[in-house]
């Protein structure tokens, strides 16, 4: 059985997540669509609030 692609949406949160642990600048943004855009910059903003807080060690 194959595996489905994941909602494209789901990954550019899940990039932008990645990107706010890892410290990056949201200015980074790869996505020009704006729905793409705006669920990549709010998990940029969830890993950002998590670093800050010392959820994650980088």
């Amino acid at each position: 059985m194959k595996r489905q692609k994941r909602d494209r949406l789901d990954r550019a949160f899940s990039k932008g997540f990645q990107a706010g642990i890892g410290g990056r600048s949201k200015e980074l943004c790869p996505y020009a669509n704006l729905d793409s855009r705006s669920q990549w910059l709010g998990g940029w903003r969830e890993g950002v609030d998590g670093r800050v807080n010392g959820l994650f060690n980088k």
